[in-house]
């Protein structure tokens, strides 16, 4: 029998001067028109450290080191039928220019103010966001 198999998704949470790096979904098939933080799934082989660095040198331009990246909070989240854990890091620098690196995937990067966020912010990423900034490192979403 093959054991279950649960996909694992990292997102930056991108703070500065109060203003958090969202990204909105074009063209993917999923959420797009909605907003989210630069995210991704891990490939396997990979570390959650190592995937969040690629993934924000693909999606934003932007090169990060490990040493900078920080582990903030923990989600068990399920929608419909598929469960994910997902990681939200905190990075505290980066090299390089915030830049719009998939144009088939993403039609503006930008960051907002925490305290007005757009309204289409998809909700579990929202909550990983509210969570992070209550300090609470887990949480179940969608059960």
């Amino acid at each position: 029998m093959e054991r279950f198999k649960l996909v694992t998704v990292v997102h930056l949470i991108l703070i500065e001067d109060g203003k958090i790096l969202l990204q909105r979904r074009y063209n993917t098939g999923y959420e797009d028109g909605n907003y989210s933080v630069v995210a991704g799934h891990i490939d396997g082989n990979e570390s959650v450290i190592k995937a969040m660095k690629r993934e924000a040198l693909e999606e934003a331009g932007i090169k990060i080191k490990e040493e900078d990246l920080e582990i903030v909070h923990v989600m068990h989240r399920k929608i419909s039928n598929r469960e994910s854990i997902d990681y939200f890091l905190t990075c505290k620098k980066y090299d390089g220019e915030i830049t719009i690196m998939e144009k088939d995937k993403c039609d503006e990067l930008k960051f907002y103010k925490l305290d007005e966020l757009p309204i289409n912010v998809i909700p579990y990423v929202r909550k990983g966001i509210e969570n992070y900034l209550n300090n609470e490192p887990f949480s179940i979403y969608g059960w």
